[in-house]
């Protein structure tokens, strides 16, 4: 299968990071029209065999880059690295220091080095240089040797990177480019991340279930003393691999946004956020939920809807500059940092939250999901498919 390209060329939230942390302070353009906005793939939709990445990135109504004016008009402010780790309550100043984790993505992001040194600048992140060694990039063997590029995927990487590092800026990263979307080479490159040593591996990807999943992928999903997370999917109801596993902690969505309450934060689910009972694979021990009889589709979760979207900094085919993206992509590598910044990630098992549901937000709201009805797509007090347990409060669930 020939690799995905942008189906647009993305749009840019064209703001320099003074002006983005403006934005996020309060600024609004009251006097501009409201401007619509719709959300594309970066990548085409999963085919038999082959994965899709799941970030989502924000357009005008017809598709084209928005201007600084238009999104300021349609009211987008991204969130940047301070606002994800006083939402999410993080000890990211402190912690991390020890520990790696690997972004898995296909094909190359030629600009992603010096791509993620522009994002920690103006996040006012530690820089990754020769005193502190904390960006790697390999191939799915190992290598040096980059697969070829692509647009959809290096808005992918980029994201990935940018909030982990936004996460635990402290963590080293490691990123191990695939050869190309499909679901071997994929699974090949998260063996290789955990013998280079990845403590969290994060995954921003999805497949639709096939009957021979289980043959087929989980051996390269099961790694006891490696914690790997992957996200839940951006189409509503329905089990995507490799979130279904019972050895990956799958990573559903929320909408987050700004309040009065007492964590000066709220979260509702995000209607698309990936949720679902798995066709093949068994219902894990720890998993109580009555209505779905096999393993159930997410665990845990974190800020996912486009229309609040997190900044990313992207320049290989995207129009180049800041971005506003969303997705379940966003959320994984959030959580991979948050286990990274706990530092019990050899010694942490996939159900640890299950046990620890006290330490996370409860997200009880939401709009109606995709399927209908019930805790498999809406959201409700304790746990349902869209948010699964509920986000980070704090390490202690991880």
């Amino acid at each position: 299968m020939p690799h995905t390209r942008f189906r647009r060329r993305i749009g840019t939230v064209a703001i320099a990071a003074g002006l983005l942390a403006a934005a996020m302070a309060g600024a609004t353009a009251s006097a501009a029209p409201a401007t619509q906005v719709t959300v594309q793939r970066a990548c085409s939709a999963p085919a038999a065999g082959y994965a899709a990445c799941l970030a989502m990135v924000d357009s005008d109504a017809k598709g084209r880059p928005l201007s600084r004016s238009a999104a300021a008009a349609a009211d987008l402010h991204p969130f940047l690295a301070a606002d994800l780790q006083d939402a999410y309550d993080l000890p990211s100043d402190l912690l991390g220091a020890r520990q790696t984790i690997a972004i898995v993505d296909a094909f190359d992001d030629p600009n992603a080095e010096s791509d993620l040194a522009e994002y920690r600048k103006a996040n006012g992140l530690p820089a990754c240089d020769a005193d502190f060694p904390c960006f790697k990039k390999v191939n799915q063997r190992g290598g040096t040797t980059p697969p070829p590029a692509d647009a959809g995927w290096a808005a992918e990487i980029s994201l990935d990177l940018d909030m982990a590092s936004a996460v635990c800026p402290n963590c080293r990263l490691l990123l191990v480019e695939a050869d190309d979307n499909s679901i071997e080479n994929l699974g090949i490159a998260v063996d290789t991340a955990v013998e280079l040593g990845a403590d969290v591996v994060s995954n921003s990807y999805g497949a639709l279930e096939w009957n021979s999943e289980l043959a087929d992928l989980a051996d390269h999903y099961d790694h006891p003393g490696v914690t790997i997370v992957a996200s839940s999917g951006d189409s509503g109801f329905g089990a995507q691999m490799p979130a279904g596993l019972p050895t990956v902690v799958s990573v559903g969505g929320t909408s987050l946004y700004q309040d009065d309450s007492a964590r000066g934060w709220g979260e509702r689910s995000w209607r698309f956020a990936g949720s679902g009972c798995s066709a093949y694979v068994a219902k894990p021990a720890w998993q109580k939920d009555k209505l779905c009889g096999k393993r159930t589709i997410a665990d845990v979760s974190a800020v996912a809807d486009p229309s609040t979207p997190v900044a990313v900094y992207d320049t290989y085919g995207s129009g180049g500059g800041w971005l506003a993206l969303g997705g379940t992509s966003a959320a994984a590598p959030l959580i991979a940092g948050v286990y990274a910044l706990a530092g019990n990630a050899t010694t942490v098992p996939v159900q640890y939250p299950y046990s620890h549901a006290k330490a996370l937000n409860d997200v009880t709201s939401g709009p109606a999901g995709t399927c209908g009805g019930g805790y498999l797509c809406n959201a409700g007090p304790g746990y349902d498919g869209p948010t699964g347990l509920g986000t980070p409060h704090g390490i202690g669930a991880f």
